[in-house]
């Protein structure tokens, strides 16, 4: 039987079991349930036969049929490294070469937040859950009414996700459709909402190339300079280099190689999408969005050898009787497991979309395809898991109400991933005996009191109370108890992300367009009618 390859037979470097147990020990002795990071990876859709099957097959489809596009300077440095241009004008990828950029490829790096508490390490078997998107429109708290997004939603579903614990990081959600005529304009604008209203790490996806130098040098002017941002870069830079079925897009890739430049961490993504841009055999489409991946990946390290990067496998699903993308069917959350795992079993940085729902709001369909995605991301040991909270309507809409009511999901599906603890004191043999001797219960026991903030997770939206204490408050429905919470959020949370003197140099600089009054509590109040 024919092995797998030495140089594709990477082992996942996260450290010990002992050195999990010690993790987990620390974080629990602080009073956490859950944390940014769990270790997962145990749910594995696909054998390792099969996905070396894949594997071969993705080095295949890049040597034999090879990337189509590729810009001027991208091809000048494949060719000086090996790679040719085969008849059909396409650059061919040979096996060994793909291999090596596999080999030296960052395996490991760190997400920067504008605090260190929210700095993630990427890689290994740790797990965070993230957003993105890109959405065209929004829907206010206690809506059932989509609206064209605006600059000020990307400002205040930054602050919203701020201040929701089980949400790690923030990428890009929505877009500005009042400045998207002037994609300079938009991005910077963009950006600064993004650097503004989070101090967790923040993620941009540029309309235009031309926008990179701009966004890094605001970046710098917040960090203190360049050196400092290089320390600690706190905002990076996600693009979409290949076009499916393997093409490199121009505006994605230029953008891609101008971040790297400036030394901050990058993530792309490919997606083709099974029975319109990918093939509609699964399988098939996995040895597409595999070979794309890989394809993004060595146009990274063309430019900077082991630079940090996390790779994008996001195979996506239509629903065939019509083309339409489906998000949130199980074929998605089963393709979106399985394109993680082949990603970590190249040893390096993934991620992966879930959490998508093909539902218009926030009801019963979005909680069962966000919760089944996202569990089997989590479990699969996906390093980042985006478009994780907040999106509805096949990723055409952001949701307050969502983001709130998935940031309670997240927390349990973090619960699912932490697992159960076993050892001496926890199998809790004394226990049992001082009770089945005793009072015959445990409900006062000093064991329950103790691990009532540690080992169990209480949800801030989902209802636990009776039928009767449920009707005498109200009666409140999921999405009526989120709204009330985010416009609460809305109303109070505004981070101070920036330096005053920071801010006013980044405005004298660059034609900012939220007014500082929208910024602060008292300029906008949210109402239980969903307007400001």
């Amino acid at each position: 039987m024919k092995t797998e390859p030495e140089k594709t037979r990477r082992t996942r470097r996260s450290g010990s079991a002992r050195d999990a147990k010690l993790a987990a020990r620390q974080q629990t002795d602080t009073g956490s349930v859950v944390w940014p990071g769990l270790s997962s990876g145990t749910f594995k859709p696909l054998s390792e036969h099969e996905v070396v099957r894949i594997h071969q097959s993705a080095l295949d489809v890049l040597e034999n049929i090879g990337m189509a596009d590729a810009t001027p300077d991208l091809l000048e440095r494949a060719l000086a490294a090996g790679c040719s241009v085969n008849e059909h004008g396409r650059l061919s990828m040979p096996r060994g070469f793909v291999e090596d950029i596999i080999a030296g490829a960052a395996s490991e790096y760190v997400l920067c937040g504008r605090q260190e508490h929210h700095d993630l390490q990427i890689g290994g078997d740790r797990v965070h859950f993230s957003t993105c998107g890109e959405a065209v429109r929004t829907l206010d708290p206690g809506s059932k009414e989509y609206r064209p997004s605006t600059l000020q939603d990307v400002y205040d579903f930054a602050r919203l996700a701020d201040a929701l614990d089980h949400i790690h990081m923030f990428a890009q959600t929505v877009i500005s459709n009042e400045l998207s005529d002037d994609t300079m304009l938009h991005d910077v604008n963009v950006a600064y909402a993004l650097m503004s209203g989070t101090t967790k790490h923040a993620a941009i996806a540029v309309m235009d190339a031309g926008s990179v130098d701009a966004v890094f040098e605001m970046a710098h002017i917040f960090a203190g300079g360049q050196e400092a941002f290089r320390k600690r870069p706190f905002f990076s830079v996600g693009q979409c280099p290949v076009v499916s079925p393997l093409k490199y897009g121009e505006e994605n890739t230029d953008a891609l190689t101008r971040a790297i430049l400036y030394g901050a961490p990058v993530e792309f993504a490919v997606v083709p999408q099974s029975g319109a841009t990918g093939p509609a055999a699964l399988a098939g489409n996995l040895v597409l969005s595999t070979a794309e991946a890989l394809a993004g990946l060595v146009l990274v390290n063309l430019v900077k050898k082991g630079h940090p990067a996390s790779v994008g496998n996001w195979p996506f699903v239509s629903d065939l009787r019509t083309g339409a993308f489906s998000g949130g069917s199980g074929e998605e959350a089963i393709m979106s497991a399985a394109a993680a795992q082949i990603i970590n079993h190249y040893n390096l940085p993934s991620h992966t979309a879930a959490g998508m729902t093909d539902s218009k709001l926030p009801d019963a369909q979005a909680g069962y395809e966000k919760g089944i995605t996202n569990v089997l991301a989590g479990a699969a040991g996906c390093n980042l898991v985006h478009e994780s909270a907040g999106m509805l309507g096949s990723l055409m809409c952001c949701s307050f109400d969502a983001m709130v009511i998935d940031n309670d999901m997240l927390g349990a599906v973090q619960r699912t991933l932490r697992g159960i603890e076993v050892s001496d004191e926890s199998l809790s043999i004394d226990v049992i005996r001082d009770v089945a001797l005793g009072p015959g219960h445990f409900l006062g026991q000093s064991q329950t009191l103790e691990l009532m903030e540690t080992e169990y997770l209480y949800p801030s939206i989902a209802s636990r109370e009776t039928y009767d204490e449920w009707t005498a408050g109200g009666a409140c429905d999921a999405q009526t108890a989120a709204a009330a919470a985010a416009r609460k959020i809305l109303n109070s949370h505004y981070p101070a992300a920036n330096d005053p003197i920071a801010d006013t140099a980044v405005r004298e600089r660059f034609d900012i367009r939220l007014s500082k009054d929208d910024m602060q509590a008292h300029g906008r109040l949210w109402r239980e009618n969903g307007s400001t």
